[in-house]
């Protein structure tokens, strides 16, 4: 069976590795990319993504241009420290936008009423886009599509963009209150889970190697650079977190993640903006079921990078 994802991102490297996740997954059918700021200005990630698309030999897949920055007007800092200059580390992409047509916003309800019932949505950039179509369409905007998986939030655990605030969460705090608050089904993937998800450079030594996938030449450069930034950041760390491609994998692999259902909303303002707000005691308070969440808390590391590796060396690259 294959899951038909909308996914939205801001590659951005682990961004990137998801997107190559989903391009390369069998078990994936994706129907769209709505790509917009975050990692890299919004004409960046729309050109990386269409990069990635193109050495995919996968070029039906529509490329959605989304927000150049938050909802709250906000100057948007970007970490070419983390990211490189162009989102793909050392790699600049060619310029492959000359032959590609870039959809509007409106594109996204047009792949929602195609696939109605049977189409996922996931996150793993800001959470800009996903606000915009309740604000221009309505509360019921996403009705029909099946569930959201959510990269996004941390929980009794530290930011990685401040003390309390994980980055998608807190790049656009109103935003990403606005889909907790509207979106239904929610699958959330924290920096809980997330952190955990560590590749380590001999695995990528080894992908570099032996993988038969057309990323083959990206893998190395942009995983290294990615591994350096992570290297200064938290001394002593043997990998880098993936964190981006948790969502997918958690779609296609069952066990995988293991969750705790909660209703959660988001710090919009002031020194804890972008803090993940949800109920942890023995007894919780009362709250209606339609506004429970599905917070990923634990993670099978094993099943995690077994998967990621027989994903990258598959030696059928063919999604006909």
């Amino acid at each position: 069976m294959a899951y038909n994802v909308l996914l939205f991102a801001d590659p951005g490297i682990d961004d990137s590795f998801a997107i190559m996740y989903a391009l390369l997954n069998p078990q994936i059918n994706l129907v769209g990319i709505v790509s917009g700021y975050g990692n890299t200005p919004k004409e960046q990630s729309v050109e990386n993504t269409a990069y990635l698309i193109n050495l995919s030999g996968q070029n039906n897949i529509p490329i959605i241009a989304g927000a150049a920055g938050p909802l709250s007007g906000e100057p948007i800092v970007y970490y070419p420290e983390i990211h490189g200059e162009e989102g793909l580390g050392p790699i600049k992409p060619p310029d492959t936008l000359k032959s590609v047509e870039i959809y509007d916003i409106n594109k996204i309800l047009e792949i929602i009423s195609q696939f109605r019932g049977n189409l996922i949505i996931v996150n793993v950039g800001r959470l800009t886009e996903l606000a915009l179509m309740f604000i221009l369409y309505g509360n019921n905007a996403l009705k029909d599509v099946t569930a959201l998986y959510v990269m996004g939030g941390a929980f009794l655990v530290p930011g990685n963009i401040s003390a309390e605030a994980e980055a998608n969460f807190y790049s656009d705090s109103i935003a990403s209150n606005t889909v907790m608050e509207k979106g239904h089904n929610i699958f959330l993937y924290p920096l809980n889970v997330t952190n955990k998800a560590i590749i380590t450079p001999d695995m990528i030594d080894i992908l570099s190697e032996h993988s038969q996938t057309p990323f083959k030449p990206l893998l190395k450069p942009t995983f290294d650079y990615y591994f350096k930034a992570y290297q200064k950041n938290i001394p002593g760390i043997k990998g880098a977190p993936l964190h981006d491609v948790i969502p997918l994998m958690a779609l296609t692999e069952p066990g995988l993640i293991k969750y705790i259902r909660r209703r959660v909303l988001v710090d919009e303002f002031g020194k804890s903006k972008g803090k993940s707000i949800a109920d942890f005691r023995p007894k919780p308070a009362e709250e209606p079921e339609e506004t429970l969440d599905y917070i990923g808390m634990e993670i099978d590391i094993q099943q995690f990078t077994d998967n990621f590796m027989k994903i990258f060396l598959q030696a059928d690259f063919s999604k006909e």
